[in-house]
Parts: structure tokens; C-alpha cells; sequence
């Protein structure tokens, strides 16, 4: 016999949205619609403007951690690679730790598009600091640890350069 509380606290569970994916998937795009419009006018998509500030931070780096760090397929890394390229934002060269791959590497002007990312980046962060209070900050660190605990998962070494 089915029991109509059980049954209707089901239904309602399955509606209701999740507590932490569906806030950090709706502050993703919130974050990625907001960044378009200053990537946009540097002339860079939004996925290049990330690739580039990484490599403003870690560059030269092989083209394995970049796959590692932004969870792209290689032929989507590739297609972003090549517009940068082509932009003459990044250089690709054989690795020297490994020949059979490559790094990539920014071009003086790429090292002006990533400052151009980072001051960007800054500011947001700044004016999203300026709307919390340290124990905000400190809670969202620690949902950001327990994510990290629970799956267990490294995108870069953290004693890597």
C-alpha cells in the first residue's frame, strides 16, 4: 500500500532545486554573461579569456594540463588554441620534458590580453567582496573544501610552479 505523505514528500523533494549544483551552475553563467561584454571588447571569447589568464598565471604549460585544468576535449583546446594563435596571443612549441607533446606559451600580446583578464577579474572579485562579510567569505570557502573533499578530484598541483 503506498502512503500518500511518503509518496507527496517524494514528488516534492524531486522538485526542488539542488542546494549547491544548481547555485554554482546559475552563478557560472550569471559570471560568464557578466565577463562577455569586457571579453568581447578586447576582441576574445570567453573561453580564450580563460585559457589566457591561466596562462598569464602558469605559462608555459603543457597542453595535458590545460586539458586537466579546463576539462576540455582535445579538439575543443585545439580550436582554442588555434584562434589564439591566430591572433598571435600564444605560441605553441614542443615540449622539452616530453617531445611528443606540446606547451603553450603567451606572445607579449597575449601577456597584455591576460592583464587585461586578470584586471577585469579583479574587479569583479572586488566588487562581489565588497558585498559580503568575511563570514560569508569564510562559509563559501568552506562548501568550496567539503566540494573539493567529496570528490577528490586535483585539477593542478598546487606545488607545481
Amino acid at each position: 500500500m503506498n502512503n500518500p505523505i511518503s509518496d507527496k514528500s517524494k514528488a516534492r523533494q524531486k522538485n526542488e532545486p539542488l542546494r549547491f549544483l544548481s547555485p554554482i551552475h546559475k552563478a557560472g553563467r550569471q559570471i560568464s554573461i557578466y565577463l562577455e561584454t569586457f571579453h568581447a571588447d578586447a576582441g576574445i571569447a570567453n573561453p580564450e579569456a580563460h585559457l589566457i589568464a591561466y596562462l598569464g598565471s602558469y605559462s608555459p604549460c603543457p597542453i595535458g594540463e590545460l586539458i586537466q585544468v579546463f576539462g576540455h576535449r582535445k579538439s575543443t583546446l585545439t580550436s582554442i588554441l588555434d584562434r589564439l594563435e591566430a591572433k598571435g596571443l600564444v605560441t605553441r612549441s614542443v615540449n622539452p620534458a616530453d617531445r611528443r607533446s606540446f606547451t603553450v606559451g603567451l606572445t607579449d600580446a597575449g601577456k597584455e590580453s591576460a592583464e587585461h583578464v586578470r584586471g577585469v577579474t579583479e574587479r569583479f572579485e572586488k566588487e562581489v567582496d565588497q558585498r559580503i562579510t568575511l563570514d560569508d567569505r569564510r562559509g563559501f570557502q568552506r562548501v568550496m573544501d567539503a566540494i573539493g573533499r567529496v570528490t577528490d578530484v586535483t585539477l593542478r598541483n598546487p606545488k607545481e610552479k
